[in-house]
């Protein structure tokens, strides 16, 4: 029997479906929220002045501050085209590219335990 799964992104501040998942940082933490466009536009409306007089800095790569690597997300997990492939076998809506969904790792990892 095939399966296919979709991810319904729902708004973290009033609930409801989201349209976006927004990144920031903040004090060295990096954070993402989902939510409506109008909520995300919100955020980015609070934070222009703040970020208008802010100096960009170099994302830190936790490796003493050395030149970031270019390779790709799938040389840091291998895995990550093994997981793509199952999960377009088995139906679930994946993309080509970028973050693939905690949901499908789980699933994927689980369907390997079992053997299937």
């Amino acid at each position: 029997m095939a399966q296919k799964v979709k991810i319904i992104l729902e708004d973290d501040l009033q609930g409801g479906p989201a349209d976006e998942t927004v990144r920031f940082g903040l004090d060295g933490g990096q954070f993402e929220i989902d939510l409506t466009t109008e909520n995300a536009s919100k955020l980015r409306d609070a934070l222009r002045p703040y970020v208008a007089k802010a100096r960009r800095v170099q994302a830190r790569t936790g490796r003493g501050g050395g030149k970031q690597s270019s390779s790709s997300g799938q040389a840091r997990n291998p895995e990550t085209a093994k997981i793509r492939k199952w999960a377009k076998e088995n139906n679930y809506d994946v993309s080509d590219r970028g973050r693939i969904h905690q949901e499908i790792q789980e699933a994927y990892y689980a369907a390997m335990k079992s053997g299937k």
